[in-house]
């Protein structure tokens, strides 16, 4: 078997000014400094600016470790790095070993004849990435997004994370160091390097053959045979052996009736283990690998119909509507960023009726625990590869070579999950028109295609033939390809709404196949902005604000959009609020309507699920993991049984929509209710109707003319509730006129508070006259709660589960409660 010596844990780490720390690996320069108190917290006000020096400069990590006796008689001895970020040079034992270039590659070396028995040492020189960068740029130009402003230069000729050089919502600090695991395994024989497998299932799914493929790496030729067993909750279902023949050993198995994967909202997600003992001659287990798979069919289908050609991808024979969201890395610095809060941010996204995310292309592939939450919450991923938004030297070989490298790598470690369905190429280099061409700094299309199409489109198919890979995201197959935009095909990034400052209506005359990329900003709540300003900084133009916001239109089309539909808000905390409740009725929009006009679009991630600091910006989920107002209302706009209204302002009516992305037909009814501003109701009713599986329809329009001339279109509130039984599954507003115009009254908002189960209580809020985005804060106590802006009509009541993060009592909650409408936004208090 292998011996394993992890070199994890506590290094010593050198650089300028004669510092001289411990270090922890895996782990980052900046993280150890801000440790020993060498830096201040680079998330506080501008002290970014305070810490550039840092990626500036060069560093060196060492350490000494033992090496016995035994492990150094072992056939082979590896020296293995998960991550080293990114530009260092090994030395071992004195002499130099390797010289690396690529955050995003494991590296392999054999120092069987370089090690000694007893103590050893390693050292790692880290040279800045950002200098290099700098210095290729001088070289020859290649252009970028956001140089001057959020994004330092030269970041695309380094492998590295891009947005480590900062970004339109991120701040630009340049990380390095060993961020990924360093270990020495030593083994006699063989191991198995690689496992791959493959699976296809009967037509009605009552079997699933899969061919497990085993590769090995042979340190001596002799006899060897592979023990392959699959295995589900511990009970073996299939089992097979083969004989290692040139480096591999293939093996077909059958499981009988399988238990199959679905994306969240779709089915249940059980997972099976397959596993691959590898034997000597004399059936000693001198090997073993396994890898946990979910057996289902998830692809894309692209096919002809009456408006184009189809984007939607379907799971064991069922197209299904893809809700979600594009994930950026957690942290700016990975050893932040950790497995307990991505996986909290994955729960917050299934929480939210989420079942694609997209990761992202100027960010990092992630670990490994991301990918098997994901498998465990059905939550599928679309996976780019790591380019965005610049333009590569891809005339460059040696670099394209790093790449075909660190592409193949990739793939092999993330292709048996079950939760991923799609490679994509990279992040809009055919959507930002100056990337591509042939002018100076430009990529030359050639050059692109070369890179995109060929080479990464052959790595991906040579070892995940299963996968399909799509090229680019935003990219129009079909037609002019420089037309990334065709709304008859292809996925699209929509930007008419934020960039291009059209109204949110926008979204209704937008038919794309599938929308990737569209969003809206926000501020975080006033709790997280406490965390990085002084009290005397909390007002949106202040320069530490304006430092916590890299878009540079941010807070002016903000406040635009805001003065279009709301009342100018009193008060930081209520302007804070209100860019919240923006934000999520922006992107409710979009998708409501795109959800309306399934099938012909078939999909909807919005930008972006979350913060990698604290931040304006697009994230439905902060730095802390606290939900925005997006976030609740993604809850339900992504609600697989949804009800939505959409007014016609010509003809007085409202058109009532019930969309089903559920497997089966269902029997529910339509309820509404029509009120003056004031609360009275002037008229209700309800409709039984049968939602068809995977369908979506208009089955009532209230013709409310009469009313309107009576009442006007600003006098006018429309309720909807689409129930399931006795059960309200969906509930929606539709008004004829923008929330400004509305003569709200005060809604004379009144809580209650009861303890509930496990550090919860319940709080009852009720209203007396209309509250629309009625919203509960404990001041001065972070908690998470069941549902948050929800609209409350004359006379009713919704019970909120609030969780405290702290343990407290129901004095001190009510004593912290504060409830809110939009009426008190603009109201002096």
């Amino acid at each position: 078997m292998i011996e394993t010596l992890s070199l994890d844990g506590t290094w010593t780490l050198k650089g300028p000014k004669k510092i001289n720390i411990p270090a922890t690996v895996p782990g980052c320069v900046h993280a150890d400094l801000h440790r020993e108190k060498l830096i201040p917290d680079p998330y506080f006000r501008d002290n970014e600016k305070l810490v550039q020096w840092v990626g500036e400069k060069s560093w060196t990590y060492s350490r000494s470790f033992e090496a016995s006796e035994s492990m150094l008689e072992r056939d082979r001895v590896l020296l293995r790095f998960d991550g080293l970020d990114t530009l260092a040079k090994v030395t071992l034992n004195g002499k130099v070993l390797a010289e690396t270039n690529n955050m995003f590659r494991e590296w392999e070396f054999d120092v069987k004849d370089r090690l000694k028995v007893g103590e050893n040492t390693i050292s790692i020189v880290f040279s800045s990435a950002l200098a290099y960068g700098l210095d290729k740029q001088k070289e020859r130009f290649l252009w970028q997004t956001g140089i001057g402003h959020h994004r330092l230069e030269g970041g695309q000729w380094v492998r590295k994370e891009q947005s480590n050089f900062g970004w339109d919502w991120g701040p630009m600090i340049v990380t390095m160091g060993i961020w990924r695991s360093v270990r020495i395994d030593a083994f006699d024989t063989a191991e198995i390097s690689e496992l791959l497998v493959k699976q296809s299932l009967s037509k009605a799914f009552k079997k699933a053959e899969l061919e497990v493929e085993a590769t090995v790496n042979l340190a001596r030729r002799t006899k060897l045979s592979a023990f392959v067993t699959v295995s589900k909750d511990g009970a073996v279902v299939a089992s097979g052996e083969a004989a290692v023949v040139r480096g591999k050993a293939k093996t077909s198995l059958t499981v009988k009736s399988p238990q199959l994967w679905w994306p969240n909202g779709l089915g249940e997600q059980p997972l099976y283990v397959v596993a691959v003992s590898l034997l000597d001659s004399e059936g000693e287990v001198i090997s073993q690998s396994s890898k946990r798979i979910g057996i289902r069919e998830l692809k894309l289908v692209r096919e002809k119909d009456k408006w184009g050609e189809s984007f939607c991808f379907e799971a064991n024979g069922n197209r299904f509507f893809a809700k979600g969201a594009n994930w950026i890395p957690s942290d700016q610095f990975d050893v932040w960023g950790t497995d307990e809060r991505n996986r909290d941010l994955l729960k917050s996204s299934v929480e939210a009726n989420m079942n694609m995310i997209r990761v992202w292309g100027g960010g990092k592939y992630e670990r490994d625990d991301f990918y098997d939450a994901c498998d465990e919450l059905g939550i599928c991923i679309w996976q780019d590869f790591m380019f965005a938004c610049a333009a590569y030297p891809g005339f460059d070989d040696d670099w394209v070579a790093n790449v075909e490298v660190e592409i193949e790598q990739q793939v092999k470690r993330i292709r048996h999950h079950a939760c991923l369905a799609i490679w994509c190429g990279n992040n809009e280099l055919e959507h930002i028109s100056p990337i591509l061409g042939d002018e100076p700094g430009q990529m030359p299309w050639d050059e692109y295609m070369n890179l995109f199409d060929k080479v990464i489109g052959k790595i991906v198919k040579r070892n995940d033939p299963q996968r399909d890979y799509w090229p680019s995201s935003e990219h129009s197959p079909v037609g002019d390809r420089k037309f990334s935009q065709n709304p008859d095909c292809g996925d699209a990034h929509l930007w008419k709404v934020w960039h291009g400052r059209e109204p949110f209506e926008w979204y209704r005359t937008a038919y794309h196949r599938f929308c990737s990329e569209f969003g809206f900003q926000s501020f975080p709540e006033p709790s997280t902005i406490e965390t990085y300003t002084n009290k005397e900084e909390r007002n949106v133009t202040s320069y530490v604000m304006e430092q916590h916001q890299r878009s540079p239109i941010g807070n002016s089309a903000i406040i635009d959009y805001m003065l279009s539909w709301f009342r100018l808000p009193v008060g930081f905390d209520n302007t804070i609020w209100l860019t919240q409740i923006l934000q999520g009725l922006a992107i409710k929009y979009a998708v409501e309507h795109w959800r309306m006009n399934k099938p012909r679009c078939m999909g909807a991630l919005y930008w972006q699920l979350n913060d990698c600091w604290q931040v304006a910006s697009w994230s439905s989920v902060d730095f802390f993991g606290k939900w925005k107002a997006l976030h609740y209302a993604a809850r339900n706009f992504f609600n697989p049984l949804l009800v939505a209204g959409v007014e016609d302002l010509d003809t007085d009516s409202v058109a009532i929509h019930v969309v089903n992305d559920l497997l089966e037909a269902k029997s529910l009814s339509i309820n509404w209710k029509v009120v003056d501003v004031e609360g009275r109701e002037l008229e209700t009713g309800s409709k039984k109707i049968r939602a068809g599986a995977n369908s979506t329809g208009v089955f009532k329009t209230l013709k409310l003319k009469k009313l309107v001339a009576k009442h006007g279109q600003r006098g006018l509130i429309v309720k909807l509730a689409l129930k399931d039984g006795r059960k309200v599954v969906s509930e929606n507003l539709v008004t004829f006129a923008r929330p400004k115009h509305l003569t709200l009254e005060d809604p004379m908002l009144s809580v209650k508070v009861k303890a509930a189960t496990r550090g919860s209580f319940d709080v009852t809020v009720s209203a007396k006259k209309p509250a629309l985005w009625t919203w509960l804060e404990l001041k001065g106590i972070d908690a998470r709660y069941s549902d948050n802006f929800v609209h409350l009509m004359a006379g009713e009541s919704n019970t909120i589960r609030v969780t405290p993060q702290i343990k407290t009592t129901a004095i001190a909650v009510k004593a912290a409660l504060r409830a809110r409408s939009v009426f008190d936004t603009y109201q002096e208090i």
